[in-house]
């Protein structure tokens, strides 16, 4: 049975209709969500086989870079060559990368195909969200939406965990290798979907200096953002000098985007008060959720001295709990028509819970901090499939893919500016109340409690009521994000569809 596009069907008289769209959005959205994180475990062992250590972290940067950018140049293509042409593109582009992350010599060959790999990542994310948009009616949107939303944020969670399977067993080449045969699959399944053509007028034409400005915009801030993450006051004059690029860049593209006929951007759409907030609301949820999962495993290994092992287990509260709120906020989407109502109280609950893990982690049991957090995340669920569905009803079919573009571009955004604000707080604040304290701590996330063997109890002491002030004031950025994105729920004026 193919898929055809949502005019030309009754979705309560076709049944099985789930099981046609999901496999084929669920696997490409899949596959270019855990590459993100896939990596992470894999990175020692590719420090070790290739050699230049300090430039091991550009793996990461590089994908995360590309990505960002790629999301809404795709969805801007969607819109104009149609979006399952654009979707073959992206597999096409990440598996032939994966490839060749398999055969690097060098960290440099690997992130310039990290580069390459982000361009056919973003694109798949994107255009995952797009197709769902193209083909299921905006009432049935939040049924799948909340699902698609599940599967990114398990995919993000599961990446690190399977990296680490994938490298011990099998080398850290394995971890690319396995998306020769996944993308061969994902292929198929798209596939099954009609291609539908896109909307192009005759005076189009590429948005090349957009498209200048944007890279030149997002490339400075994000490499800006890593370094902040890691603290280092050597690096601030490289900081500044990228920020200051950025915000030339951004000026510049605003300025061109106005302008021009056809935008890589469209300002006139992401300027109406229910897309920039939603889109604002995404950016917020991205920063809280990815800050939270980055640095809940050091902090539980340092404060709570847990193995790799137990540190993982700890991460699947999150990611289940994200995944049941995502999908019962979906039903209910459906159900009801109501939108913004979910995440306008959902946020109140997570700021609360989040907040009381911030205050007082350091004093709750393993088992109260997995309550807290599994409230918590299940109050996070019911965010992105809302935003989704909201942004595609009020962008329309011919802005469908600059519309998913850009709530990718700003989840990917707010989650990079997140986790390096979070970072820089817990280091910096280590670094103000104790010089000794930033390698101290370097040492725990290494070795665990073994680390302050040597140590005099009262330096021990001081050590752990250092370490535990910095997280709490780590920590707290997490409900400012959450309660900040609960305001922009509750003020967009999109209620309904």
């Amino acid at each position: 049975m193919t898929i055809t596009p949502s005019g030309s069907f009754d979705p309560a008289k076709t049944a099985g209709l789930f099981w046609l769209i999901f496999p084929s959005v669920m696997l490409p959205m899949f596959l270019a969500v855990s590459d993100q994180t896939i990596v992470a475990s894999a990175l020692p062992a590719m420090a070790a086989s290739l050699g230049e250590v300090e430039r091991i972290s550009w793996v990461v940067v590089a994908y995360l870079v590309a990505a960002t950018i790629a999301a809404p140049v795709y969805g801007y293509l969607g819109d104009v060559f149609g979006r399952r042409r654009l979707m073959f593109l992206a597999l096409t582009l990440f598996m032939g990368a994966s490839a060749l992350c398999a055969l690097a010599p060098s960290v440099l060959w690997l992130a310039a195909a990290r580069v390459l790999q982000g361009f056919g990542g973003g694109g798949l994310m994107s255009l995952s969200q797009a197709l769902i948009g193209e083909v299921v009616p905006p009432r049935q949107r939040g049924h799948y939406q909340g699902y698609l939303a599940t599967v990114a944020t398990v995919s993000s969670v599961f990446g690190p965990v399977a990296g680490g399977f994938l490298t011990e067993h099998l080398g850290w080449e394995s971890i690319f290798l396995v998306n020769l045969p996944l993308g061969l699959v994902a292929f198929a399944l798209v596939f099954r979907i009609q291609h539908r053509p896109g909307v192009r007028h005759e005076q189009w034409s590429f948005d090349t200096p957009g498209l200048l400005y944007f890279v030149s915009f997002i490339a400075p801030i994000l490499i800006a953002m890593e370094q902040l993450r890691q603290f280092d006051p050597a690096t601030a004059p490289q900081v500044i000098a990228l920020f200051a690029v950025a915000g030339l860049a951004f000026v510049l593209l605003l300025r061109r985007e106005r302008r021009t006929p056809a935008p890589l951007l469209p300002m006139d759409l992401l300027t109406q008060p229910v897309i920039w907030r939603a889109n604002g609301l995404a950016a917020c949820h991205g920063a809280a959720l990815t800050s939270l999962v980055a640095f809940l495993p050091i902090y539980l290994r340092v404060a709570h001295g847990l193995s790799a092992t137990q540190m993982g287990l700890m991460l699947l509260p999150v990611s289940i709990g994200i995944g049941v709120g995502s999908i019962l906020t979906g039903r209910f989407v459906t159900r009801t028509g109501l939108t913004m109502t979910f995440p306008s109280w959902g946020l109140i609950g997570a700021t609360i819970g989040l907040l009381i893990f911030a205050l007082f982690s350091a004093d709750m049991s393993i088992r109260q901090i997995l309550l807290v957090l599994t409230i918590s995340s299940l109050a996070m669920g019911t965010v992105m499939a809302v935003v989704q569905v909201t942004i595609q009803t009020a962008a329309g079919r011919k802005a469908l893919g600059a519309a998913a573009g850009s709530v990718q571009f700003s989840r990917t955004v707010g989650a990079a500016l997140g986790t390096a604000l979070l970072g820089s707080i817990l280091f910096a604040t280590l670094a103000f109340a104790d010089p000794e304290a930033p390698a101290i701590f370097a040492r725990l996330v290494d070795l665990g409690a073994d680390a302050l063997v040597g140590l005099s109890p009262a330096r021990q002491k001081v050590i752990s009521d250092e370490i535990a002030v910095a997280f709490r004031l780590a920590f707290l950025l997490v409900p400012l994000f959450t309660g900040v994105g609960a305001l922009l729920a509750w003020s967009n004026p999109s209620r309904r569809i």
